[in-house]
């Protein structure tokens, strides 16, 4: 199957999810990773507003970290912190995913212990699909980025044995779904 026909067929299955469900698996998803050594260890983290029913951060935000979100900048992410009690709500950008405002505070990459990345599915190997953007590889090719460890977060449904991949695909280190944390190379 080709990326773009496995993306259709698993959004729409994931779409397709009760809400009450999707509430679940995604509280048990973020008590895998709060329960983790990696996740404990990280000070900083780049996360993403839930969008289309992925899974859902939210109830990691309470926890004492410094939480970056992505803005689309052009080809690019840019990284601005973020916290629930900001008086500056996320509002929605270009592909009408809430995005923080311009004028927050950016998150340099130095500063960055984890990266939670957005994932359709995940496959085995730790090769991510996404939404066809290229915005996740882009930045993680960059020398400022390629050595920070980046987590794919789907639901096990959407983890698979093999994903299609292109030259340019770029595995990450590990997944984490509802039935746990599945690390690469942590």
């Amino acid at each position: 199957m080709e990326k773009a026909e496995l993306r259709r067929s698993l959004l729409k299955d994931r779409q397709a999810m009760h809400p009450e469900i999707w509430r679940e698996k995604s509280d048990r998803l973020c008590r895998h990773l709060q329960a983790s050594e990696v996740f404990g260890r990280s000070q900083t983290i780049l996360s993403y507003f839930s969008f289309r029913q992925e899974p859902d951060l939210r109830p990691l935000l309470t926890l004492p970290r410094r939480w970056g979100f992505p803005r689309c900048s052009d080809r690019d992410l840019v990284w601005h912190c973020w916290s629930p009690h900001q008086s500056a709500s996320p509002q929605p950008g270009a592909y009408g995913i809430l995005e923080p405002h311009p004028d927050t505070p950016l998150v340099e990459p130095e500063q960055v212990d984890l990266i939670l990345v957005p994932a359709i599915a995940c496959d085995v190997g730790g090769y991510r699909l996404g939404y066809g953007g290229g915005f996740y590889d882009r930045m993680l090719s960059l020398p400022d980025w390629s050595h920070k460890l980046a987590i794919g977060i789907t639901f096990e449904f959407a983890r698979l044995p093999k994903l299609p991949t292109d030259p340019w695909d770029r595995p990450l280190q590990g997944i984490c779904t509802e039935a746990g944390l599945f690390c690469q190379q942590i």
